[in-house]
């Protein structure tokens, strides 16, 4: 059932949440829990830097399953490409672990990110985030939120609902030489290079940056005020999906070189320093 633009019901929205926490929740544990001792790399994307490993092609296709059991009309989108068409007009933006390179060194800087959008995902601005979840296992918490009923955060294995679940909000900072800023880097050497120029200009204006490595839990930093704001190019929609939709209902504002974010550039931040940041960037 959907209601007006084509736009899923309320009722429907609480379900499509509940079922993101659910399936991040068990891909969060998956790949914890069955991380093998050494990790290994099954083969490389876009370059020999950007890896993707045996455990990422394992939880896409835990998530899938989960998902199409659930909603078998609905796309699906995935990082690693076993893409699912649908026919209810509704696509399922899943990241199985977004910070690969951190989950190939143990670091323990990396999440599972589910999101659930209407409109035409290839398409820049043409789509909008109703109900996301990013799953830090190592922190072993459920990042969540729909669209119209906020951020929240719960433990693993508890549902949306949760009364010990925390309220999200975004950094009351308004300056933006105490900005602490997040960030990330591509992986083609090219890219880095004018990255590294950018940040010539970056790293006098504000506080400090952060590199996480994960740019799901750089979203959810911001969503719950841990960094200021955040601000990387090259994003695809499984990176940032179920993030912008955290950290605007945070009371944060997402954004990129136009309206929207997206490979160009993506900028997450409390209104009050979100031009500011942007303007470090397409400056």
């Amino acid at each position: 059932m959907t209601g007006d633009a084509g736009q899923p019901s309320g009722e429907v929205v609480v379900e499509l949440e509940r079922l993101c926490v659910e399936v991040a929740a068990e891909a969060s544990r998956f790949i914890r829990d069955e991380r093998p001792d050494r990790v290994r790399v099954a083969q490389t994307k876009s370059t020999e830097t950007d890896v993707v490993t045996l455990m990422d092609t394992a939880s896409e296709r835990l998530i899938h399953e989960r998902l199409l059991a659930a909603r078998p009309d609905d796309g699906i989108l995935g990082e690693e490409g076993a893409d699912v068409a649908g026919s209810s007009g509704l696509t399922w933006v899943v990241d199985p672990i977004d910070g690969t390179v951190n989950y190939l060194y143990d670091i323990p800087a990396y999440a599972v990110s589910i999101a659930v959008v209407t409109g035409d995902v290839s398409v820049a601005g043409g789509w909008t985030v109703v109900a996301g979840a990013v799953a830090d296992p190592s922190r072993r918490v459920v990042h969540h939120a729909r669209r119209g009923g906020g951020s929240w955060t719960v433990a693993e294995g508890e549902g949306p609902d949760s009364r010990t679940g925390r309220a999200l909000h975004v950094s009351d900072e308004t300056l933006l030489a105490r900005t602490l800023l997040a960030t990330g880097f591509g992986y083609a050497a090219e890219t880095r290079a004018r990255q590294a120029e950018v940040m010539t200009r970056v790293l006098p204006a504000v506080r400090d940056i952060r590199r996480i490595g994960s740019a799901a839990l750089d979203l959810v930093r911001v969503a719950e005020g841990t960094v200021d704001a955040y601000a990387e190019a090259g994003l695809n929609p499984w990176d940032l999906a179920a993030g912008w939709l955290l950290v605007e209902e945070a009371g944060g504002i997402v954004t990129g070189t136009g309206r929207h974010p997206g490979k160009e550039l993506t900028v997450a931040a409390p209104p009050s320093l979100v031009d500011e940041v942007k303007s470090l960037f397409v400056g």
